[in-house]
């Protein structure tokens, strides 16, 4: 048993609280919904970047590479001053999704390099520039540019061109559970030395206001070189600093003055270390040196190509010569992560795919996040301050009263998307499962609880609206890591993480059945459902166009829950076989779903195109004939997700739900026939459940295999590239609507444009379909083949298609045949730098020809499911002999 794993038991037998501290600040604050307190709320506007070095938060705290408590009460991150830039730099800049030809983007770079599970250890890259940062550019070249050009960012501007910058490499390493070792070791990239000021920052989150905490806490020097952090319900943290510091203080209040034109409430404001640092001016620190914000200052001069090192350590005790062990610290506990990844690692080969997935599980722990939002006091505002504008009574998440976060939480991009989104996160806790189960499944039940899903059964989805409606995937995910975390128990499952999560799926089921199937057809809706711009129009809105959709994601989402809910039911009977009832209704569901989909509403209609061989969505005029939009999209092929095979010797335990399943047979023959036959046993006496059979199944992997359609380099498409020459267009009540392949960023505005299923490759989706084809080869073993790709004259088994895939992912940030990594597309400074290309970022989505990373850049959350891919890849095919990949040969 390795340290960081010891340390895990600990933890989770609440030994020791290893978890209490990590980077659970977010990367941005400002431009938040939580901090919008506009009367229209336009939240990127009410509080702005350049606000945010000058106004204490309500809801959260941001910094560069910062650590807090779990429930941030004491917050400490870096600063950075390059003697040029208008102020420091403690917050990362990018645009707003109002500033950005293509929504929202962060416009710095760094890299999130390693983390272990408890953050015994961790490590974060950031690359500062020498000379002044340009930010108003970077705001007037994305202005220029339309939606048909691509993102201006940072290395565009040429600031990194003659390596004037500095590597801060920023790392923490836990002595014990409040003993924190912080390094920050700043490279000097440039041909000549240069000057930069470092400032390790402490402070307290503003919670003093509210009325409930009836304590003040405090900064105070204890000496040159250090001072003490107080509040009475954690007591005295001491901060060391190297000798070369200077400390100042001043209070984490805002600056009414600088902001609004009025008095301050506090003299020494939050801007003051800022305002001393780049002005001189010492006016809001605080002489008496006591504060609710704190720094040290280094005044640094480092020549070129040479490095410093600024080290702080957190303690609760005074001690003689606290720096002395630091590196020893660090050095240790970068070795005991080696261990603990070493052993997670011991069947991969490739050092590169190594590398890979251990970046991506660095990105998964260091975007946890500290979220705080009580919906309720942020719509009525806090006692004996000034009030919310009346319009929020009625706007958005007025119906969420209830909700009330305050947790640490997954996020898919602590920048661009700093808060929880139900369908990302479930996505994460697939990969987080193989390193922390504990924190998986935590996470998963979070959502469930009654203080964040609604009374009425719903999930919240995301905090721009929670009432909007993600793609049903948490019972996977439950179900999925109940699976990875009982095999890693030597085959001993939690039955109370899996029979608290189905009581609770069980009402977010039925808010499906209710809600998004209110006219009782089993054919569902659900608006975007996660895929922002994949149709015509805006799926949220149908009725603007005077009809219906009928959808067959959503429609397949549902089957794909209802089997899902019939895998935990069964799961769970073997604790109990009262679940058998349940896993009879899900059985039920599935199949009325299956019927629904070939016979809407008894009309012979069928979300299944004959002509075609594909799903179609279908729309509903009113007074007219329905029409099926024939878009060729991964919405056609989200039926091959509702896919499960069950052991035969299961039915045999549970007479009333094999009673059933005969029932069907017998008596609904021809609503059995709809799906796969379940009374043919399979590859080790499996039985299949699943929306697809025979002609169906290969019909659609036949469109989805072909490099033609959906088949890319690099994974699978979201759209096919068939409609790249083809656009399908569509008249619909005097407008013509239109849809074509569009590989890389979006070229419309629809949700903002600040993502694109129009052709490019996203994790999630390849992710499912890879699963789905390794359940059908359970079922059908090594007997069962498919032409890949299409047209090749190659036949695979449904396993090794699902590597092949896997591999197309992986590619993407692999060096080719030139050393470059598609990830980086032409950039080649990230491609050919020393001091860049070994460094990966993890993007919302990618190119779906080339593989470039396009969106959010640190969107680490369901990209990293790359880990799980290469975890897998180096498995044994099941079932059958296994082969080494014809694309990995070559």
């Amino acid at each position: 048993m390795s340290a960081e794993y010891i340390r895990l038991q600990e933890d989770k037998e609440r030994k020791k609280h290893w978890k209490k501290w990590g980077p659970y600040l977010t990367d941005r604050q400002w431009g938040t919904v939580r901090e919008d307190y506009s009367p229209d709320g336009a939240a990127w506007e009410n509080v702005t970047h350049d606000d945010a070095r000058s106004k204490a938060y309500r809801w959260g705290e941001e910094g560069i590479g910062g650590i807090c408590d779990h429930r941030q009460i004491l917050c400490m991150a870096w600063a950075f001053w390059n003697g040029k830039d208008p102020f420091i730099k403690e917050r990362f800049f990018g645009l707003t999704g109002n500033q950005g030809n293509h929504g929202e983007d962060v416009k710095e770079i760094y890299f999130y390099l390693d983390s272990t599970p408890t953050h015994s250890y961790m490590k974060m890259l950031y690359k500062y520039p020498q000379s002044e940062f340009p930010y108003q550019k970077l705001i007037d070249e994305n202005k220029k540019a339309g939606k048909l050009q691509t993102e201006y960012e940072l290395i565009d501007t040429g600031i990194f061109d003659e390596d004037r910058y500095f590597d801060i490499f920023l790392e923490y390493a836990k002595n014990d559970v409040e003993d924190i070792v912080a390094t920050a070791t700043i490279h000097n990239r440039g041909p000549e030395e240069a000057k930069i000021w470092v400032m390790p920052t402490v402070w307290f989150r503003k919670f003093w206001f509210t009325g409930h905490e009836p304590f003040m806490p405090k900064i105070t020097k204890l000496n040159e070189h250090s001072f003490k952090a107080f509040n009475p319900k954690s007591g005295n943290y001491i901060f060391n600093f190297c000798e070369s510091s200077k400390l100042v203080f001043c209070d984490n209040e805002t600056n009414r003055e600088r902001l609004y034109g009025i008095p301050n409430e506090r003299k020494y404001t939050k801007d003051g270390i800022n305002d001393y640092v780049v002005h001189g001016d010492a006016s809001k620190l605080n002489p008496a040196n006591v504060g609710t914000k704190a720094a040290a200052l280094y005044e640094l001069t480092i020549p070129a190509g040479g490095q410093v090192q600024v080290k702080m350590r957190m303690q609760h005790q005074i001690e003689e010569q606290p720096l002395k062990s630091c590196q020893e610290s660090v050095t240790l506990r970068k070795k005991e992560a080696d261990e603990f990844y070493n052993s997670l690692q011991e069947n991969i080969t490739d050092p590169e795919h190594k590398s890979i997935q251990r970046q991506a599980y660095a990105g998964l722990m260091w975007s946890k996040q500290f979220y705080y939002y009580d919906v309720n006091r942020w719509l009525e505002g806090d006692a004996g301050r000034y009030q919310p504008p009346q319009q929020r009574k009625k706007g958005r998440n007025h119906t969420w009263t209830h909700l009330q976060n305050f947790d640490i939480i997954s996020m898919p991009d602590k920048w661009e998307y700093p808060w929880y989104a139900a369908w990302d996160l479930a996505f994460h806790c697939i990969p987080i499962a193989r390193i922390d189960p504990e924190f998986a499944k935590n996470q998963l039940l979070l959502l469930l609880n009654e203080w964040y899903m609604h009374p009425n059964g719903q999930i919240p989805a995301y905090e721009w609206n929670f009432s909007d409606v993600n793609p049903p995937v948490h019972a996977w995910a439950v179900q999925r890591v109940y699976q990875i975390d009982k095999k890693r128990n030597g085959g001993v499952g939690d039955r109370e993480f899996l029979e608290r999560a189905m009581h609770k799926l069980m009402l977010n089921f039925t808010w499906w059945v209710n809600r998004k199937d209110n006219e009782g057809n089993n054919i569902f809706e659900g608006g975007f459902l996660g895929l922002d711009n994949i149709s015509l129009f805006d799926r949220n809105h149908a009725q603007y166009y005077q009809g219906k959709l009928e959808q067959a994601d959503g429609t397949s989402w549902m089957a794909m829950f209802s089997l899902n809910m019939l895998r935990i039911a069964l799961d769970l009977c073997e604790f109990n076989t009262v679940y058998q009832f349940s896993a009879t209704k899900f059985l039920e569901h599935f199949l009325y779903i299956a019927g629904a989909m070939n016979n809407i509403s008894s009309e012979h209609i069928s979300l299944w195109d004959d002509e075609d061989n594909f799903f179609y969505d279908i729309f509903h005029y009113q007074g007219k004939e329905p029409k099926k939009l024939k878009v060729r999209s991964i919405v056609g092929l989200i039926p091959l997700f509702a896919v499960e095979p069950i052991r035969e010797d299961l039915f045999d335990k549970l007479t009333e739900f094999k009673k059933r399943l005969d029932f069907f047979l017998r008596e609904k023959p021809k609503l059995a026939a709809l799906v796969s036959s379940w009374i043919q046993p399979g590859y080790d006496k499996r039985r299949l459940f699943s929306l697809l059979r025979g002609h169906r199944m290969k019909s659609v992997l036949h469109r989805m295999l072909s490099s033609d359609e959906f088949l890319s380099e690099f994974g699978i498409r979201s759209l096919s590239k068939y409609h790249e020459k083809h656009p399908y267009a569509m008249k619909i009540n005097g407008d013509t609507l239109s849809i074509k392949y569009t590989p890389g960023e979006s070229d419309t505005r629809m949700f903002g444009g600040n993502s694109n299923w129009r052709g490019p490759i996203w994790f999630p989706i390849n992710f499912l379909i890879i699963e789905s084809l390794k359940k059908f080869d359970y079922y059908y073993g090594g007997d069962f083949s498919i032409e890949y790709p299409t047209g090749s004259g190659n036949f695979l088994t449904m396993d090794i298609i699902a590597k092949e895939l896997s591999l197309r992912c992986m590619k993407i940030f692999m060096r080719n045949e030139n050393g470059d990594r598609p990830v980086y597309g032409n950039q080649r400074k990230f491609q050919e730098d020393p001091h860049f290309k070994d460094y990966i970022l993890f993007y919302e989505y990618f190119h779906g020809d080339t593989g470039k990373g396009l969106g959010a850049s640190h969107q680490t959350g369901w990209t990293a499911l790359v880990a799980e891919m290469i975890h897998k890849y180096y498995k044994p095919s099941y079932g059958h002999k296994d082969v080494t990949s014809p694309l990995f040969r070559s």
